[in-house]
């Protein structure tokens, strides 16, 4: 099963558009650095450990590894959002994040960098959305202040909807 780090900003995404329990039930595992769970999530969200998301120790190598990525980059994202990209790479799995500029930075990385809109896209192509459920959740979002690209979000849930049912009638 392929293992994700994710950063709090998706979390934080899903939890706006309350479909944070439909991402534990895709078939992927979560996970993300124990410190950044401890000093930015738990304290809100402590029942993520139920659902599924497994907090993780960036080694002592890899915590060298975000330093070094702020000495190159500057300290935005701050030191807590690079031990995501971090574990990701300590891990050698995918980085799940909502950031954009720890997307830039994992991206000039060479990091494997997916974001919330690729969520949507997996909750609907797996059935655990459909898309008036999706619309409702992004408006969510939107109302509760997160910050996603909104025409590339609605083209996203689109194209997914269209996949879901091209794929679904090939089987």
């Amino acid at each position: 099963m392929l293992l994700l780090i994710s950063d709090a900003n998706i979390i934080i995404d899903l939890e706006a558009g309350e479909i944070l329990a439909e991402l534990f039930q895709l078939p992927y595992q979560f996970a993300m650095p124990d410190v950044l769970f401890e000093e930015e999530v738990a304290d809100g969200s402590p029942h993520l450990i139920d659902m599924g998301l497994q907090p993780l120790v960036v080694s002592g190598e890899y915590l060298e590894y975000a330093i070094r990525l702020g000495e190159q980059y500057g300290d935005e994202p701050g030191f807590n959002d690079r031990l995501a990209p971090a574990l990701a790479k300590q891990e050698s799995c995918p980085l799940l994040t909502g950031d954009g500029n720890l997307r830039l930075l994992a991206a000039n990385e060479d990091a494997d960098v997916r974001g919330t809109l690729w969520i949507f896209s997996e909750l609907i192509e797996f059935g655990l959305l459909t898309k008036a459920e999706a619309v409702k959740a992004l408006g969510k979002m939107k109302g509760r202040g997160r910050r996603l690209p909104w025409k590339e979000a609605e083209k996203t849930i689109q194209l997914a909807v269209y996949n879901a049912k091209w794929t679904s009638k090939g089987q």
